[in-house]
């Protein structure tokens, strides 16, 4: 569930200005480094005030998650959004898998690497993964059948997001998504849930 383009001319306009900025301080912080380069030299290169820059991305780490919010809103939709009656947990498995490719393919390997290079960025990819489980967990909760407490549904939510991160060091990805979701329906089950998890067997 890829996020939609904007219709109007002038979300148009607001959309192409965020993904130049973004690109703009990818490629600078490949080049020099992430330490290296700040707001400003962003903004300059990019030929945007440093207001324009701050009215796209909250933070300088921001910039290098640009698509953070998109991510976030389509773990959620894999819930919301599913066909009726279509099982929940093979939802979100396939919804993190495609992300999964996305973020492992050959040109986000160098921007991986200065990721994890980087304690702020760490730091950034933790909190958001932290914000994603909670938007996810509303998402679970607000299903019909869900468990009663909201416990469960952020302890499954946690689970779906680290499996991101779990399956991203692994050697296979998708055999680590594939395990990880068979425990991740487990604990939907084990939870209580009414919601069709997966097929019967």
């Amino acid at each position: 569930m890829p996020e939609q383009p904007p219709s109007g001319r002038r979300e148009r306009k607001k959309a192409a200005t965020r993904q130049k900025i973004a690109d703009t301080a990818l490629r600078l912080f490949l080049e020099r480094g992430y330490d290296a380069v700040g707001i400003r030299d962003v903004a300059a290169e990019a030929d945007v005030a440093v207001t324009t820059v701050f009215s796209h991305f909250a933070s300088k780490e921001a910039l290098v998650f640009e698509r953070d919010a998109d991510f976030e809103r389509r773990l959620a939709r894999a819930v919301t959004d599913r066909a009726p009656g279509a099982p929940l947990v093979p939802a979100l498995r396939e919804e993190t898998l495609a992300l999964v490719r996305h973020c492992l393919a050959d040109e986000a390997a160098p921007v991986w690497r200065m990721i994890d290079a980087s304690p702020a960025l760490r730091e950034y990819e933790s909190s958001m993964r932290l914000r994603h489980a909670e938007t996810l967990a509303a998402a679970l909760a607000a299903e019909p059948g869900a468990p009663g407490g909201a416990t469960a549904c952020r302890a499954v939510a946690r689970f779906v997001v680290d499996a991101f991160a779990l399956a991203r060091e692994a050697d296979d990805p998708e055999t680590a998504v594939d395990e990880i979701f068979r425990m991740v329906e487990a604990a939907w089950e084990a939870a209580g849930a009414g919601v069709p998890s997966g097929p019967s067997t």
